[in-house]
């Protein structure tokens, strides 16, 4: 039985309905909600969760990320990793890193370079994902691995910390991130994170969220490592295998979540405002 989580799930509400099976969002510089279909849909949504389709890349779309310069990456099956204009046209970035061949490339975060770390989660239960980075020009290196199953990201404000989920031992790791990009040896940042953990964000007090895909919960782990229930859905309905989530809305303090088990993104209202994202802060 979970503990008694912060937040009833009657608080959250359904923004958009209809899109197939959503497991990655992610806001432009905008503010304007985007996200991925099982079938490789990338949709684009008004102020009123209305979804308009702007392109179709034929193979499921896991995670969304917008560059510095406000361009849309996504994750795709069998395809690694492509750019998607705004007119719809696309082009695979990278389906590789120097010799490694992606297998399944899951999540993308930029840093305010405009690298691009990603997980390549590998096949579950086999313990062959990695986490790549590519510079720019799209080249790319393997930074870490092999992990079991590995998932969503999130890069510290400052840059000097970057969180990384484990889905089959249910852990976030997280590691220095050194001047020069590279990274310091991983530490186990939260155990026992909900069932089968998958995407990450940060407030901007430095609070990690994490949705977990097989419990229907939300958790909110602190700075030192403590873990605190935010939501967890009971009947699967308004959390209904919760992926990834993206801090959007006027004031930036609401919590949008795509439900991949559902055809749903719903949202909340939190007394926390987001951590800006690499295409979202001030330079």
């Amino acid at each position: 039985m979970p503990a008694t989580p912060e937040l009833a799930i009657d608080r959250f509400e359904i923004f958009a309905r209809g899109l197939d099976h959503p497991e990655g969002l992610a806001f432009d510089r905008r503010g304007v909600l985007w996200a991925g279909g099982e079938a490789g849909q990338i949709y684009r949504m008004d102020a009123q969760g209305r979804a308009r389709l702007v392109a179709t890349l034929g193979q499921f779309c896991a995670g969304l990320a917008f560059s510095p310069e406000d361009e849309l990456f996504v994750c795709v099956a069998h395809r690694g990793i492509v750019q998607v204009r705004r007119d719809g046209t696309y082009s695979v970035f990278a389906d590789r890193a120097g010799k490694h061949r992606i297998v399944s490339a899951n999540f993308p975060v930029f840093d305010r370079r405009g690298n691009l770390y990603v997980t390549d989660s590998g096949h579950w239960k086999s313990k062959n994902g990695y986490l790549l980075r590519f510079t720019p020009a799209g080249r790319g290196e393997i930074l870490g691995g092999p992990y079991g199953y590995a998932n969503g990201l999130a890069l510290s404000a400052d840059e000097r910390s970057l969180f990384l989920v484990e889905s089959d031992t249910e852990r976030v790791y997280r590691f220095a991130v050194r001047g020069d990009g590279s990274l310091g040896r991983r530490r186990i940042f939260a155990r026992d994170v909900g069932r089968l953990p998958d995407g990450l964000a940060l407030d901007g007090q430095g609070h990690l969220y994490a949705a977990c895909y097989a419990s229907d919960e939300i958790h909110r782990i602190a700075p030192s490592g403590r873990k605190h229930l935010v939501a967890f859905d009971r009947q699967g309905i308004l959390l209904g295998g919760p992926t990834n989530m993206a801090f959007g809305g006027a004031r930036g303090d609401e919590l949008f979540v795509a439900n991949l088990a559902r055809q749903t993104i719903t949202r909340v209202r939190i007394r926390r405002r987001g951590q800006p994202l690499a295409n979202q802060r001030r330079t």
